[in-house]
């Protein structure tokens, strides 16, 4: 099946994934230390039961959740907790992490997990299984998985949507999933559609990974009515709204949700996250990394422990090249530099893009010419233009009541713009300035 994509608008930037599309996932060997921030998903952070001294076990719960929009945080390799405090964060700040020096010498056997098999478990007990897992959104998002999978009241779900479009340059995380775990995929659509008690799931896969949609076929159970959808290709096709636009011609109200028009969108790394919780007992502690771009030596799609140092990593990758100049975490287009290689691989961490000088060479900002390409591009149909003059002015209760909280962040404006104004980033800045007046601080 060839669908076309419905959505409006978007842009089409390079895809730069052949660098690591055909590389089989492997895994990478344990580093001497992680770091486990507490903060490391969408919501409240977890809390901190461990102390310095403690020694753990791989898998072994070292924070609990703190709330219903919370996840726990388990030990992704055993060794002694060498400190619990602020520690370089990926968001550019320091934040509390708890520090494991991990032991040398261990096997990294995981302490058994007794779960229920989960095909004579109820809804609600999934959700807890899940939720006790720390399973949160692989797809760069990090939102509470179990939260997901119990729709608002007076909302009923009546299709699974899985999303393995992955549409962010250099990525192929997602993409090696798909070709390497099809199976594992596929049961984790099982269980989802069990817990949610829906017939119908649909996969939508971007036709530049045609490998992707074989495995998919081919691996699809008989019993269960799942389609796997070719899309063509447009970013940001893997937004929930695009998708549903694309998969279903449903379009989601401005401030509403997927499950306001019956749709219950999933990362497909989540999806096989899940299956794993209950093939092997073990939580949420390791995922899948694209490392990538012209300024790593040995690119790789890695499985790589939760808490691994960004440094390590490289290193692991045989380090940079000399003409190396920054390093992304996440796609390109909605991905942040970071200047410090001691931050840590967190849940949401789908990839790290290392680019080179001459793909990072500085452009000066210039004034707005009122072109309209920012509003050509915008897949949700805003203002750009309109809001970057706001922001400018610090005029952020007006950039509200012209929809910002509808900006997706894709970065489809800052991308088109032949001024090189930093729109989105503003937007994000100024998403930050609504939360504080809103909680009015």
């Amino acid at each position: 099946m060839l669908s076309l994509s419905l959505f409006r608008h978007g842009v089409h930037p390079p895809d730069h994934k052949t660098l690591t599309a055909a590389l089989a996932v492997r895994r990478m060997p344990f580093p001497s230390r992680v770091v486990l921030p507490l903060s490391q998903h969408a919501g409240k952070p977890a809390r901190c039961i461990v102390k310095a001294g403690d020694h753990v076990e791989r898998g072994d719960k070292i924070a609990e959740a703190d709330g219903y929009v919370s996840v726990p945080i388990h030990a992704s390799a055993g060794g002694t907790v060498a400190d619990v405090g602020l520690w370089p964060h990926p968001n550019g700040g320091y934040q509390p992490a708890i520090q494991i020096d991990v032991d040398p010498y261990s096997a990294q056997a995981s302490r058994q997990r007794l779960i229920p098999e989960w095909d004579t478990l109820e809804g609600p007990a999934l959700v807890a299984a899940v939720k006790d897992a720390g399973v949160v959104g692989l797809g760069g998002a990090a939102f509470p998985t179990h939260v997901k999978l119990v729709p608002p009241e007076g909302r009923t779900i009546e299709t699974l949507v899985i999303n393995g479009c992955e549409c962010e340059p250099y990525l192929t995380t997602d993409h090696r999933t798909m070709v390497d775990f099809p199976e594992r995929v596929h049961l984790g659509i099982r269980i989802m559609m069990q817990c949610l008690g829906v017939k119908k799931a649909l996969v939508g896969i971007e036709e530049n990974k045609p490998d992707a949609v074989e495995r998919m076929k081919e691996t699809a159970p008989s019993d269960l009515d799942v389609e796997i959808a070719a899309l063509r290709v447009r970013y940001p096709q893997g937004a929930e709204k695009m998708l549903i636009k694309s998969l279903l011609d449903r379009e989601v109200p401005s401030g509403g949700l997927p499950a306001d028009v019956g749709v219950l969108v999933q990362n497909v790394a989540s999806v096989a996250t899940i299956a794993e919780v209950f093939e092997t007992g073990l939580p949420l502690i390791e995922r899948i990394v694209t490392i990538t771009g012209n300024g790593i030596r040995k690119p790789a799609n890695l499985i790589v422990p939760v808490g691994t140092l960004i440094g390590d990593l490289i290193e692991a990758c045989g380090g940079m090249t000399d003409d190396a100049a920054e390093i992304v975490l996440g796609g390109p287009m909605m991905g942040a530099a970071i200047a410090n290689l001691d931050a840590p691989v967190t849940k949401g961490t789908t990839g790290v893009v290392v680019l080179t000088k001459s793909e990072v060479r500085p452009r000066d900002t210039l004034p707005c010419i009122r072109c309209g390409h920012c509003l050509d591009s915008c897949p949700v149909f805003l203002n750009p233009q309109l809001l970057g003059s706001l922001a400018k002015s610090g005029e952020v209760q007006a950039m509200t009541e012209n929809h910002l909280w509808d900006c997706m962040l894709c970065g489809c404006c800052s991308y088109v713009c032949p001024s090189n104004i930093p729109l989105s980033q503003m937007f994000t800045a100024a998403k930050a300035d609504a939360r504080r007046l809103e909680a009015g601080a």
